[in-house]
């Protein structure tokens, strides 16, 4: 079932196939000995590669803001009895600092995070990250944050929501989304993915049919008209671009002599703050090496798993130790 799944470009339910698997093994090397902080678990697809290439003297550090996905992730990999010391943290990649003083370690070889929401999160229709899903309007990765996404919708000014969509996510449709959905909550609040669909597409002249049409007429990779404002939506509710940015400012003292960060991000705005801090790094001094292009999906993966189209990949290394 699988197998057929994926050959039509389809993520079995319940898994995810990760992105960029040969680039990032390729790039940033893993080898036996290494320390390697995997900064967003999810299913474990990277992790699985990196504890056969460290094993069995390397150390595997785990991190996911999803407590329940990290346990049965965890749980998995220790199944797999792939015989590597392995830590788990139900935690963001902000707090890889504090796990190296937990773990008595000096730095990591490797800091690799995959940004974004993973296929299980997107396909769970009680998250309400999907505007594929009916489900409430919830798009929290980590059920201990207090504010879900209704709660933006319904408490944000349109001002805020309009810079949001338009900052976050490119939606050229930015100002009037905004204000509709100041709009609509004077009068009933937005709290299922289906209302904030159906409002998108009456901002844009569409309706199913119409939708379908368009789609079909444009072919492989078409965007969905409501994809833009929920991204920006859920990056808004989980801070990712906050977290984002303190991995970015603490990655280089957590790292030892000649380590390696790698990441991949599914947006512009994550890819400009990545580019960004690893020139600044090579600018100054404290990267020796840096990925100048980013690396991004092969037709032949695209085809397969179409969620990998917008991933970027980018990668540094910090210097060595000088004699």
């Amino acid at each position: 079932m699988h197998k057929r799944l994926r050959a039509k470009g389809k993520t079995p339910a319940g898994t995810h196939v990760p992105v960029l698997l040969e680039e990032v093994m390729a790039c940033l090397k893993p080898q036996q000995g290494d320390i390697v902080a995997d900064c967003t678990l999810g299913y474990g697809g990277h992790a699985v590669e990196f504890l056969k290439r460290i094993g069995p003297t390397g150390r595997f550090i785990a991190f996911d803001v999803d407590g329940p996905q990290l346990e049965r992730t965890k749980q998995r990999l220790i199944e797999l009895n792939m015989n590597v010391p392995m830590s788990f943290y139900h935690s963001n990649f902000a707090g890889i600092a504090n796990a190296l003083a937990k773990e008595k370690l000096d730095g990591f070889d490797i800091i690799f995070a995959d940004l974004g929401a993973s296929s299980m999160q997107i396909d769970d229709p009680s998250r309400g990250i999907s505007y594929r899903h009916k489900g409430p309007l919830d798009m929290r990765m980590d059920d201990r944050s207090q504010k879900t996404g209704a709660d933006l919708l319904m408490s944000l000014s349109e001002e805020e929501l309009s810079t949001a969509f338009s900052e976050l996510a490119d939606e050229p449709d930015h100002k009037e989304i905004a204000r509709r959905i100041v709009e609509q909550r004077t009068a009933k609040p937005i709290t299922q993915t289906s209302q904030l669909v159906r409002l998108i597409f009456g901002v844009k002249g569409l309706t199913p049919q119409k939708w379908r049409k368009q789609q079909l007429a444009g072919g492989f990779g078409f965007l969905h008209p409501a994809a833009r404002t929920f991204q920006a939506l859920r990056i808004l509710v989980n801070d990712e671009l906050g977290a984002l940015k303190e991995l970015l400012r603490i990655a280089p003292y957590c790292l030892r002599p000649n380590g390696r960060i790698g990441i991949i991000s599914f947006h512009s705005g994550e890819d400009r703050l990545v580019k960004h801090a690893f020139r600044e790094g090579l600018r100054s001094g404290t990267y020796q090496s840096i990925s100048q292009n980013p690396i991004v999906p092969r037709t032949a993966e695209r085809v397969s798993n179409p969620r990998s189209s917008s991933a970027k990949f980018r990668w540094a290394t910090i210097r060595g130790r000088s004699n």
